[in-house]
């Protein structure tokens, strides 16, 4: 899973500080301190692995959603971050930060619900249930509930959720996932566009059956037991054909939850109403406490941790999606009190990490040595700290993923701040004991003073480092063709849903390589292809979880990346809102709770 930017530097296609997709999480928005606030000792952020995600029942996926304590309802919730939304297009949403704005207007056929002791259910959405299957994932079927409505009251049937899969195979839509699509085709190893072109010249997609208005049948073309949770992406959202305007769809989506957009003006703001048609006993996950959200784009991480800790006007009602505390106030906020009573901490589901380009470091020495010498504690420190910028990684998937292993190969929590003599040693082994490379970064402050602390500790081990700074509104055009000039390079992933299969496959999977794919390693293994089609035939969980660990480690031996943090967020709201949360999912905040106090 993708999230829109890295926290100190726009980004347009992988994770980023402060960001998405699937975790345990400390809690916030209750009005009590979360785990160390200030007054008690800094302890480390704890998450919960992800076999405490289940699936939920029938039961499970009735509304309303439980009430929020002390909660009611009016007034008006404001929303100030940096970026405006660049798609709300449900076929085109593949980042966090359009996700999460997507949830108060967007459902899909299943969702994630959440308690206050931090356990996550996958539960029926617009469905009665979370599917059924009776072979194995090949066949999936989902039941619409009744009483389910467009926001002008029509009814949302079976033939809208066909036709939103379908419109996902039009040219336009290329931004968001492809599982569906490649799955729902007859031969998953062939472009998907090349056998469906889409429903906009009257074909229809026969691998999606509509027996009756409330039932749709999928017919996968493999064995997927976890489609379930595919359909729970934001990019499998429903969109009605009735009010399906294409391309201009992606300013003005129709809506089927609790709110409906009423002005978008692009860069500058998002308005967005009660849906009166949206019957909240529909609805296991979200409500509609607020009257109304006005949302305000534009304002950097630094110019929002001010706002919220001056908390005067309508900031005392504001929260963000996306913007985390900035790195140089996190300490201060740390030491109040009363601004840690409305901050929220969590583990994302992000691993962020450095890619090393295997198709111009090809001695796998060198990689290793370009890991051993790696000043990961430095760099932590530069961003804030642990508990900004988040835990020093050592593997490729997330704490978060179902099978994930602890290791640590190359030594890097012993020596954190980077092993010269041991580098120069694997250096020697090369056969290159001083090795040029070409590390390309994001031109900002922040990026700035890191790439100077990689440079340092590089050149002690005996590399030649030039640093090549890239604008950070272009930076994946820049290194996301396979021919790119550079060696090392920042990127980060999370699981699309918590298993190996969606942290690892796109990203290392060698024949995926392609311009602008997520494969920015270009690591192209033949032992780590098999494993993987290996691991993707598993059907138990628990064993196909113990197979991506091994891939995991597989990948590691490679050197393909340097390992940087297990993202965290922490952030801040208004004093006088209730009920806002961090999203374990999404990796930031959540407005599904929230209200005006």
């Amino acid at each position: 899973m993708r999230s829109h930017s890295r926290r100190i530097a726009s980004m347009t296609a992988v994770l980023a500080v402060g960001a998405l997709a699937l975790a345990g999480c400390a809690k916030g928005g209750g009005g009590a301190a979360p785990q160390g606030a200030a007054g008690t000792s800094q302890k480390p952020l704890e998450n919960k692995a992800v076999s405490a995600i289940s699936v939920g029942t029938a039961a499970d996926s009735t509304g309303p959603a439980p009430e929020v304590p002390g909660a009611k309802s009016g007034g008006t919730v404001y929303m100030i971050d940096r970026d405006d939304f660049s798609h709300l297009d449900p076929g085109r949403v593949y980042v966090n930060y359009n996700s999460s704005v997507s949830h108060l207007f967007t459902r899909q056929l299943t969702a994630y619900k959440h308690d206050d002791s931090g356990n996550i259910k996958l539960v029926g959405d617009l469905a009665t249930d979370t599917g059924t299957t009776t072979d194995n994932g090949k066949t999936w079927k989902f039941t619409l509930k009744d009483g389910l409505k467009w926001e002008d009251g029509s009814p949302i049937t079976s033939a809208d959720i066909k036709y939103s899969f379908e419109r996902l195979f039009a040219d336009f839509i290329t931004e968001g996932p492809d599982y569906a699509e490649t799955w729902l085709v007859p031969d998953p190893k062939k472009p998907f566009r090349d056998q469906y072109k889409g429903p906009y010249d009257g074909k229809e997609l026969d691998t999606i059956e509509t027996p009756d208005d409330k039932t749709v049948v999928f017919h996968l073309n493999g064995e997927h037991p976890d489609f379930n949770f595919t359909v729970a992406m934001t990019g499998y959202g429903a969109v009605p054909k009735a009010h399906d305007t294409k391309q201009k769809y992606d300013k003005q989506p129709f809506s089927s939850g609790p709110y409906k957009i009423v002005s978008h003006i692009t860069d500058k703001s998002l308005d967005l109403e009660r849906n009166p048609n949206w019957d909240p006993k529909t609805d296991p996950i979200r409500h509609a406490y607020p009257d109304k959200f006005h949302m305000e784009f534009g304002l950097q991480a630094q110019q929002t941790t001010e706002r919220f800790m001056a908390d005067t006007g309508t900031d005392k009602q504001a929260f963000t999606f996306h913007n985390p505390v900035a790195p140089e106030r996190v300490q201060e906020v740390l030491g109040n009190p009363e601004l840690m009573k409305r901050s929220l901490q969590g583990l994302t589901p992000f691993t962020t990490f450095y890619n090393i380009n295997t198709k111009r470091i090809t001695d796998v020495n060198v990689r290793k040595a370009i890991i051993t010498a790696w000043p990961s504690k430095q760099i932590q420190q530069l961003e804030g700290g642990e508990i900004a910028a988040g835990k020093i990684a050592t593997t490729v998937m997330s704490p978060t993923v179902l099978g994930y292993e602890q290791f640590d190969l190359y030594n890097k929590l012993a020596k954190p701040e980077g092993d010269p003599e041991a580098a120069k040693a694997l250096l020697a082994k090369s056969g290159t004991p001083n090795p040029t490379v070409v590390y390309a970064y994001n031109q900002t402050p922040v990026q700035e003073k890191v790439t100077v602390a990689i440079k340092e500790a590089l050149t002690k081990a005996g590399f030649n480092v030039v640093a090549k700074p890239l604008n950070p509104t272009t930076y994946y055009d820049a290194i996301g063709p396979v021919d790119n000039k550079y060696d090392i390079y920042w990127g980060g992933w999370a699981a699309d849903w918590p298993t190996g299969s969606t942290a690892i496959q796109p990203q290392y999977d060698g024949r995926l390589i392609s311009d602008n794919q997520p494969n920015y390693t270009h690591l192209n293994v033949p032992e780590i292809n098999d494993a993987i089609d290996k691991a993707n035939a598993i059907s138990d969980p628990v064993e196909a979880g113990k197979a991506w660990a091994a891939i995991d480690r597989q990948i590691m031996d490679q050197a393909a990346i340097v390992p940087e943090f297990y993202q965290t967020y922490f952030g801040l709201y208004g004093s006088g809102l209730g009920g806002v949360k961090f999203d374990p999912i999404e990796g930031e905040q959540s407005a599904l709770d929230i209200y005006v106090k």
